[in-house]
């Protein structure tokens, strides 16, 4: 998927961990882990805006885009 999800840096730069992130944030540890290892089809701004106040971030540290090759599927490789 070309979107990637960087929660655990966020989580390791914070020192926290799942279960506290998601105890403060009001979503179950299953909720936020399929959300944190990518497999989320979606995510309400709602969530997103509190993931963000709870770790003192910005929604661009904890979601990225990188290209796919369109061809097979798979990340293209990053360009310096």
């Amino acid at each position: 998927m070309p979107i990637v999800v960087d929660i655990d840096v966020m989580l390791a730069r914070r020192k926290m961990s799942v279960g506290d992130l998601a105890d403060r944030v009001g979503i179950t540890p299953a909720n936020l882990a399929v959300l944190k290892n990518g497999r989320a089809k979606a995510v309400r701004f709602a969530t997103l805006a509190a993931l963000c106040e709870v770790l003192k971030c910005q929604p661009g540290d904890l979601l990225r885009w990188e290209a796919e090759d369109a061809a097979s599927g798979r990340r293209a490789p990053e360009r310096a």
